[in-house]
């Protein structure tokens, strides 16, 4: 940075000073001063644009980026003085916009607190103009994140709010409630205020006026007002209409929404969320980006039942994972797809409930084909398996809803009753917990050997078919390859349950969820309900109750062999079905195998 004397003349406040374009600052604080000693503290410029028939290509002008109040006041003292002295000053380098943009600011807060408006005006530049995010501007001027987030959120203010909070015509509580008013209910409130005759809302009154009224205004319907059945409510001149049945009007308006995001996603839209009733889209929370590049469509929906459509975003953490795919020269188109949809679409939580449940019936389904366990095992035995060890599969799970769901499941009801038949023939007592591992007896190789020479084949694959299903590791691809191919019925040996459905939480996998088991027209209609309301209606459905239609035999997506998933997200089931699922498709059907009836081996006869 190069310091300088440079003439009056030659200066002008630059565009990424926070008072460019206002009106002169308040000097008479620092004038008698500089009338008494001139500027002392260098003004911060760069230089400005340089003619094209400038000599040498040196600049003629230089832009103020921090000391526009040093500036006027020089001005006013060279104006009562008739001539005018060089102004110190250091100049930075051309062309950063952002650091001027910072130390104009930097200066200002320093030096003078300029008003809420003044900075949201030179944040908004900051993210907009220049890429800084909330986090790193408030790392610049030590602020935290959220004061950084409650200024820009005087964004979501039409101009008029914003300049009368500057003249303090109205107070900082009313302001920030109206960021949270949509654009209809600030023009509501400008009309009160306004009216000589009328009380306009403010502080605590005014969140009441936003969000305690149950009255829907005509102007929010999105859907034709013929196709309302209910009645109309008009004030005298008519302009303005009210839906006197809040519950028709949502029921109307919950269709044109889901027909609007069906259309979007026809369009070619990545995704479109349909985000809760009275959840705000924050834009600064947000990068744009086209739908060529992923970008996303999010929907709005006020209480007041105002819907606005967003579109072309991605959140900042997807856009920074697509960027970094992008950058990969060589990344397919695969690739890119994959970092569009890098949020898993399960939990951990629910992941571990599919594989448990999958695993359980599997085996279950397995004790019927004794000849498909023996090759499984052999299998086993020429590439290795993470339990070859002879360790049996202990299904842990920290989730005690889930623990105990996988417990009392038919499947694991149908896996112990041939367990036990097992451990009879074996000599074993019925209550061990494993026919894998010495069960606790001092037996030695040789004589279970012997036991098994003394039972028929049949008997023996059965053995062979438990043992498997207690070493077969949940979780597992061999699960995918081994139920796809026998083709578990999930419907016979797992039943709905509160564990499964405390486990979804995705907003957009409830609604998938709801509209599998309850179809397209009851989950259109209520497309804007909370996940709860939705999950209520899933249960619902389920049992039967509050005179919902019975779904039975229903099982999700997730369980069924084959796999299948609700969104275009990961799904790791489903990854692994499709990496084993060329191996074992169109081998022909097994059939099962039964026990022959013979007497439990008596150890006592020994």
């Amino acid at each position: 940075m190069q310091l300088a004397n440079i003439e009056l003349g030659k200066l002008s406040v630059s565009k990424a000073n926070m008072r460019y374009g206002r009106k002169a600052p308040d000097v008479s604080d620092i004038l008698p001063s500089i009338r008494a000693r001139g500027v002392l503290v260098p003004l911060l410029v760069r230089p400005g644009p340089v003619p094209s028939d400038a000599e040498g290509g040196s600049p003629e002008t230089f832009e103020i980026v921090a000391g526009s109040r040093r500036f006027h006041a020089a001005q006013i003292t060279a104006q009562e003085n008739g001539e005018a002295d060089p102004l110190p000053c250091a100049i930075m380098k051309d062309g950063d916009d952002a650091s001027a943009l910072e130390a104009s600011l930097i200066e200002n807060i320093a030096r003078l607190d300029p008003d809420e408006v003044s900075q949201w005006e030179t944040f908004t530049r900051l993210v907009q103009k220049e890429g800084r995010t909330p986090e790193q501007i408030g790392q610049t001027f030590g602020l935290t994140d959220l004061y950084v987030r409650r200024i820009l959120a005087l964004g979501n203010l039409v101009p008029r709010i914003r300049d009368l909070y500057r003249r303090e015509e109205i107070d900082a509580g009313t302001v920030r409630h109206l960021t949270l008013a949509s654009k209809a209910q600030q023009k509501d409130w400008l009309a009160l205020f306004d009216d000589a005759q009328t009380y306009a809302p403010t502080g605590s009154q005014l969140k009441a006026w936003l969000f305690g009224g149950a009255s829907i205004s005509t102007k929010a319907a999105i859907f034709p007002l013929d196709d309302y059945k209910g009645r109309i409510v008009t004030d005298l001149f008519g302009e303005d209409g009210y839906f006197a049945d809040s519950d028709q009007f949502w029921s109307a308006q919950n269709a044109a929404i889901a027909a609007r995001r069906n259309a979007l996603i026809e369009a070619g839209w990545a995704d479109v969320e349909v985000m809760e009733p009275g959840q705000y889209f924050h834009s600064w929370e947000y990068e744009k980006t086209p739908k060529a590049k992923g970008g996303k469509v999010f929907i709005t929906i006020s209480h007041r039942g105002e819907v606005e459509t967003h579109e072309g975003w991605l959140s900042a953490k997807e856009a920074r994972k697509a960027r970094a795919q992008a950058a990969k020269t060589d990344a397919s188109e695969a690739d890119r797809e994959a970092a569009k949809n890098a949020r898993p679409e399960v939990t951990s939580g629910l992941q571990t409930y599919i594989d448990l449940h999958r695993h359980a019936a599997t085996r279950a389904v397995l004790t019927d084909h004794p000849g498909v366990a023996l090759r499984l095992m052999i299998a086993h035995a020429v590439t290795g398996s993470p339990l070859w060890n002879l360790r049996t599969e202990t299904q842990s799970c920290r989730n005690e809803a889930v623990a105990e769901s996988v417990e009392t499941s038919a499947a694991e009801a149908r896996f112990d009753e041939k367990r036990r038949a097992v451990l009879g023939l074996l000599g074993f007592a019925p209550d061990e917990p494993t026919v894998t591992g010495g069960n606790g007896m001092d037996e030695d190789a040789s004589t279970i050997f012997a036991r098994l020479l003394a039972l028929p084949d049949g008997d023996v694959l059965a053995v062979l078919a438990v043992i498997m299903g207690e070493t077969l590791e949940a979780g597992s691809a061999v699960v995918e390859a081994v139920g796809g191919y026998l083709g578990v019925d999930m419907a016979s040996l797992w039943t709905p349950d509160d564990a499964l459905l405390d486990l979804i939480r995705d907003r957009q996998v409830v609604h998938a969820v709801l509209r599998d088991v309850a179809g397209k027209h009851t989950a259109d209609a209520n497309v804007a309900e909370k996940i709860k309301t939705q999950k209520s209606i899933i249960r619902d459905h389920l049992t039967g109750s509050n005179d919902r239609k019975k779904v039975e035999g229903w099982v999700p997506k997730w369980l069924r062999f084959p796999a299948a998933s609700y969104t275009a997200r990961p799904f790791a089931t489903l990854v692994k079905w499709e990496d084993v699922q060329r191996h074992v498709k169109g081998l022909p059907a097994p059939q099962p195998v039964e026990m022959e009836p013979v007497e439990p081996y008596a150890v006592a006869a020994e």
